[in-house]
């Protein structure tokens, strides 16, 4: 379920973060992408030795990587261009959004205690829930100043925490790879996650 919400979020607020010149409406779509995809390739690798669930987690950082080089990419031509987002837009689909994490946090509220796993899926679903309210402000902060820094501001912050994860996830993956994969450590013994 939290996939799938995430997976038509990234839909709604890429194609609106496009029509409406939103920089943050595409940060937050991008992490709606981002999550869909952690929760796929979560799945897909729950069972699978560490090794190979460090290789996927270090294919998830470089993502991350990428995801917020570009958003700043896209503030910087924003900037230089002087576009200013559709400030109702911003404000329609941040309520979206926020409804959308809201109900997946909620949903998952009963795993905040669990494993490792289950209590990142929803931390990660609360904090997407902060990152909206901070695209409804910048929605606030257009509409009342007419200008794109709000929207800027949001994106480059919300693609600074990208970045800082990214270097995170990618760090820890290259730990667990050199301590784990076979053919760095012939020796090492293996156990399948559960």
């Amino acid at each position: 379920m939290a996939l799938a919400v995430n997976l038509a979020m990234f839909v709604v607020e890429l194609t609106a973060g496009l029509l409406s010149g939103s920089v943050s409406l595409l940060a937050d779509g991008i992490d709606f992408a981002g999550d869909a995809a952690n929760y796929a390739i979560s799945l897909a690798v729950v069972g699978l030795a560490l090794h190979w669930r460090a290789r996927t987690a270090l294919l998830k950082g470089v993502t991350m990587a990428a995801f917020g080089l570009w958003v700043i990419g896209q503030a910087i031509w924003h900037w230089v261009s002087g576009v200013v987002p559709d400030a109702p837009v911003m404000g329609v689909v941040g309520v979206m959004a926020l409804a959308a994490n809201a109900g997946v946090a909620a949903m998952l509220y009963r795993y905040r205690e669990g494993d490792s796993n289950m209590r990142s899926v929803w931390i990660c679903s609360r904090n997407d829930a902060y990152s909206n309210l901070a695209v409804l402000a910048a929605a606030a902060g257009v509409f009342g100043t007419g200008s794109s820094l709000p929207d800027i501001a949001v994106a480059c912050v919300m693609a600074g925490l990208a970045l800082h994860g990214s270097y995170t996830v990618i760090r820890h993956a290259v730990s667990e790879l050199r301590h784990s994969s076979p053919e760095r450590n012939p020796t090492a013994q293996e156990e399948p996650a559960g």
